[in-house]
């Protein structure tokens, strides 16, 4: 095989090491959420914060990493990202409280945000565009890999050994990729400097007011019990005047963080957009079913990993086959078709995920998350690979980042909003209970609350559904 066939292989397994490392820690701390609970004598709210500042540290940043990286080479930029991540991942383990556990995992996202940002551009650089869907559907591989690993590893990890355990899984990985790819990868992945955007500036108060922006909405949204009305009302107030702000600020900057020029496409917007409406839906669904399998089924945690690895499972078999349909039906022309059935059947496994109750056998819930990752996986690859193919070169890093952003918006936004939903109707029905306060005599409320959370998240995917059938092509 000649040296220009095996490169972009090169290039995949490393961008397929850091997704597998992400994913499986990502699996891994949704599976010890009920362990992490008991441990701090946390509440609902504060758990949830072990998620969600992984997630607004890598949504407020992958921007800037996206921009950087078209100035600098999405090479390096990804291998740094593996560093911080690692350190990150060790520090987490050395955590005494829950605020040191959320700093920590604060420097693990860091390094999580710049390789998901560059990973799908390198990609898109190294391999040729008849080939792009079908490595793509690799990367869904691996991702899958990922998620399936983290459940199981988590589940024994969590019953043999202490939670600290689960951050120093992935160190010898990681270290090692950053080493070998540093020195031997490196100049090979090195993209040409004629095709970095040439740029004299950056748009630091656009990312400023982007943090505000989106930190302000995930407050809200999570600590709304906790504030008085007024209070409450000035914070909607400025949430409505940083949009109006962060819009002044982009419209007219040279360099802007969000470049708004390329939303002018409607293909681009749409699958934008679902994007971040695909991926709140799976993690409403992440973030809430093991409280149901630990809380209300009372399963031991190994047993809630080797549920957990069903939705991954399916995409390990589906994304593939999605790249591979992409492909054949002539790239971005079966968009829309495999996009819009996808999240088709996102909305259908939501809906059938409503009729759990605590009777439910454990291959209840395993074949309704097969029916989540096929979804899943039909629509991701497809959504991805459609608007890679369309931007030219010099755009390639901010539309990497953009969709990474959007992604980890829509998986915010489903912590977000099922912390909100489930609590406020958990709280309503307990009598102002928190899900830490939870017992058996609490298992209609719990379940009804459940119900109505997947309920309102299936009109989420249904929304999808509708927009993505919206495409031109």
């Amino acid at each position: 095989m000649s040296q220009h066939a095996i490169r972009p292989w090169y290039f995949f397994v490393l961008v397929a090491i850091g997704v597998f490392l992400a994913t499986m820690d990502s699996s891994m701390v949704n599976v010890a959420l009920p362990t992490l609970m008991r441990s701090f004598n946390a509440t609902l709210p504060q758990t949830g914060w072990i998620t969600l500042i992984y997630l607004l540290t890598i949504t407020v940043t992958l921007l800037l990493w996206g921009r950087l990286s078209d100035r600098l080479g999405a090479a390096r930029m990804y291998l740094l990202g593996m560093l911080v991540f690692s350190g990150g991942s060790a520090a987490c383990s050395l955590a005494s409280s829950l605020v040191q556990l959320i700093i920590c995992r604060f420097i693990q996202a860091l390094g999580a945000s710049m390789m998901m940002a560059t990973g799908p551009a390198i990609i898109k650089i190294a391999f040729p565009l008849h080939h792009l869907g079908k490595a793509l559907g690799l990367i869904g591989i691996a991702t899958s890999i990922g998620l399936m690993s983290g459940p199981i590893v988590g589940g024994f990890v969590l019953q043999f050994f202490s939670w600290r355990v689960l951050f120093l899984i992935s160190l010898p990985l990681s270290l090692s990729c950053f080493v070998i790819g540093w020195f031997w990868l490196l100049p090979a992945m090195a993209v040409p400097s004629g095709s970095r955007v040439k740029v004299t500036g950056f748009d630091w108060p656009g990312l400023l007011v982007w943090a505000l922006l989106i930190s302000l909405t995930v407050l809200l949204t999570t600590h709304y019990r906790f504030v008085s009305g007024g209070l409450l009302l000035l914070g909607f107030m400025a949430h409505g005047m940083l949009i109006y702000l962060f819009w002044i600020i982009e419209k007219r900057a040279a360099a802007p963080l969000l470049p708004f020029v390329l939303f002018k496409d409607r293909h681009y917007t749409i699958a934008i957009f679902c994007a971040a409406l695909s991926f709140a839906v799976l993690f409403v669904v992440l973030f809430l079913l093991p409280f149901y399998l630990d809380h209300v089924l009372q399963f031991p945690v190994h047993r809630i990993g080797l549920v957990m690895m069903a939705l991954p499972a399916a995409v390990f078999v589906v994304a593939p086959l999605s790249g591979w349909l992409y492909d054949r039906t002539g790239g971005e022309h079966g968009a829309r078709l495999l996009t819009t059935a996808g999240l088709s059947l996102c909305c259908l496994a939501l809906l059938f995920l409503c009729f759990l109750d605590e009777y439910s056998t454990i291959l209840d819930v395993i074949w309704r998350l097969v029916l989540l990752g096929a979804g899943q996986a039909l629509f991701l690859s497809p959504n991805t690979a459609s608007v890679l193919i369309t931007v030219p070169v010099h755009h390639i890093g901010i539309t990497s980042s953009i969709l990474a952003t959007a992604r980890n918006l829509g998986m915010l936004a489903g912590v977000s909003l099922a912390g909100l939903i489930f609590g406020v109707v958990f709280s309503f029905l307990s009598g102002g209970l928190d899900l830490r306060d939870f017992r058996s005599s609490h298992t209609a409320a719990f379940m009804y609350s459940l119900q109505i959370s997947f309920a309102l998240t299936a009109l989420l995917a249904m929304a999808g559904a509708i927009l993505s059938s919206r495409r031109k092509v």
